[in-house]
């Protein structure tokens, strides 16, 4: 499966380290816990970076990075069902709990869960201190720049 990320230029070489969300947290990470957040799509990869940005600033270094999972990954998808109550929400000490374990535990390289910005849509949480990280595939960065009526007022 490939995974996608869109980084600032200066850490494309760190991203896939797991290391910016190990420094700050996550929705699914508590800080001091690394961990990669990627999507199943650019596209997706996009909208994801595109709701933490200031409305009228669109950053002009942006890049994206694809990365190839070995077969057999994700070997997790975590359902609704399987989250805690409001996962998408503000509280994020459960959900943080949750992924913080599944790192700890090493039982995976990967694994889906729903994207909080477009729920039916998947993004892909990567364990960077699991065995196999060393597998993954990691393109080279490519220039991307949103289309800049996405950062007109209206």
């Amino acid at each position: 499966m490939r995974i996608w990320r869109i980084c600032r230029a200066c850490y494309a070489g760190e991203a896939f380290s797991g290391d910016g969300a190990r420094r700050f947290g996550g929705r699914w990470n508590s800080r001091g816990t690394p961990m990669v957040y990627a999507s199943t799509s650019l596209a997706l990869a996009a909208m994801e970076l595109f709701v933490h940005l200031e409305p009228s600033q669109a950053p002009e270094d942006l890049v994206y990075l694809w990365a190839e999972l070995p077969a057999g990954e994700p070997a997790l998808r975590w359902e609704e069902n399987d989250l805690p109550s409001n996962w998408w929400g503000d509280e994020l000490g459960p959900v943080r709990a949750q992924g913080d374990a599944w790192v700890r535990g090493g039982e995976s390289l990967a694994v889906m869960v729903p994207s909080v910005a477009i729920r039916p849509e998947w993004n892909v949480l990567v364990n960077p201190l699991h065995r196999d990280v060393s597998r993954l595939q990691v393109s080279t960065a490519t220039p991307f720049h949103f289309d800049a009526r996405m950062f007109s007022l209206r």
